[in-house]
């Protein structure tokens, strides 16, 4: 193994690790059990919040660990995919590991595992590393988000009774591995839910809460829907309407903590500050060239939906210009999105990026986008495969919003240019 000094030898270290090809049968929990107890199960060590769904999972785990940390309690962060850097996945009090310290730890990390039997996924070591790293570090609480479904989710091995379940807006997506029902996908999200465990959502779908009333019944675990209300919305103005909602959900699950743990209650000026979170790429909004972009990863319908209602809220009819690309696992959901799209815009640049993170991703090829943006109705349709290319048509043609979006590995692609990180 080479020595780890800094992000590009440890991107050259994981790289083994991810495995090449898809391969549906491999998505099971037998590899990642092992390692965690061949590692001592560090994740039975850590009070930890379990969140799964279909939209504003990765928002709402960043406002947990945000909430907890403004309370005063050391927390954990771990969410996929990364947006800039791969210590995203493993946070300390809402902060990335310092790139030296980072290395230094994974590098006493894949030491250790390179004694164990069965090579783990790209994704099995990243989650791994983060239990391995949460427990290391003594912290009070940890955020797991769930990297795809639940039930077999490499994130799905703990086993404390105390342990939160959090299940955010479930919809359509990953419909080849999780199931093509809202039923069959609710399955999978449920089955975060093990024995005991407390379990805090919204209202959804009818289909959705009979799924999810069964997994509850069947564990012994008890469900606490949230009831709509306006107790928190002058702390809440400065987020759009969907950051609102996943904020609530995570306010409601942090006070049933830390009222269990604590006898405490989260105060006003500790959710006013959680409500400045930083949540990359969900809404992100700069100024790169003299132009106000957007950069959003919302990669099927429901997010889309949700992106497109916020842009609209926060800037009326100001023209956009749209810059997309998605990868080939979503294309049973394009249509539906560029229909969505088409509702803000009527200019779209099509561009590709070719990038992996857990497994090797490549993206619809614009082309082929381009049959659905003109059955979509979109006036200007450009065409543009590299994606710092189709940034510069981008700029060059907005004389409003710059809205970016589709695919998280699109913008792995040009975020760091547009943040000027070049």
């Amino acid at each position: 193994m080479p020595e780890i000094i800094d992000f590009n030898t440890a991107r050259q270290a994981l790289y083994e690790y991810i495995p090449k090809g898809t391969n549906v049968t491999k998505y099971n929990l037998d590899n990642i059990t092992k390692l965690m107890k061949y590692l001592g199960n560090p994740q039975d060590k850590v009070k930890i919040i379990h969140v799964a769904g279909t939209s504003g999972k990765t928002s709402t785990s960043y406002y947990l660990a945000s909430l907890l940390f403004n309370a005063g309690y050391s927390v954990g962060l771990t969410v996929s995919p990364h947006i800039d850097e791969i210590n995203e996945r493993a946070q300390i009090n809402l902060q990335p590991l310092p790139e030296k310290e980072y290395c230094e730890y994974l590098s006493q990390f894949l030491k250790i595992i390179k004694k164990f039997k069965v090579q783990p996924s790209y994704f099995e070591v990243l989650i791994a590393f983060a239990y391995w790293l949460f427990d290391k570090k003594g912290m009070q609480y940890a955020v797991v988000e769930v990297g795809l479904g639940g039930l077999m989710d490499g994130t799905n091995v703990i086993n404390r009774a105390d342990k939160v379940c959090v299940i955010t807006d479930i919809g359509l997506d990953h419909t080849k591995i999780l199931g093509n029902t809202i039923k069959k996908i609710a399955f999978q999200k449920a089955g975060i839910i093990k024995h005991e465990n407390a379990v805090f959502m919204q209202q959804q779908d009818e289909a959705v809460m009979a799924v999810v009333n069964k997994q509850v019944k069947a564990q012994s675990a008890s469900l606490n829907i949230l009831q709509p209300n306006d107790k928190y919305d002058d702390l809440l103005t400065t987020l759009p309407l969907f950051q609102q909602r996943n904020i609530k959900l995570a306010i409601n699950t942090v006070n049933y903590v830390i009222n269990r743990d604590h006898a405490s209650q989260l105060a006003a000026v500790e959710i006013k500050n959680a409500t400045g979170t930083y949540v990359p790429a969900r809404m992100e909004i700069t100024h790169y060239k003299g132009k106000t972009i957007i950069m959003d990863g919302s990669h099927n319908e429901q997010k889309i939906s949700a992106l497109t209602e916020a842009v609209q809220q926060q800037f009326g009819d100001k023209p956009i210009t749209l810059l997309v690309s998605f990868g080939e696992n979503k294309i049973t959901s394009v249509q539906e999105c560029m229909k969505l799209l088409r509702k803000i815009s009527s200019t779209i640049i099509l561009t590709a990026f070719d990038i992996g993170q857990d497994e090797v991703r490549a993206a619809i090829k614009p082309d082929e986008l381009e049959i659905y943006a003109k059955q979509a109705g979109f006036n200007a349709i450009i065409v543009e495969p590299d994606p710092i290319l189709a940034l510069e048509e981008l700029i060059w043609r907005t004389n409003g919003i710059g809205l970016i979006t589709g695919s998280f590995y699109l913008l792995n692609v040009i975020r760091e240019v547009v943040l000027e990180k070049k």
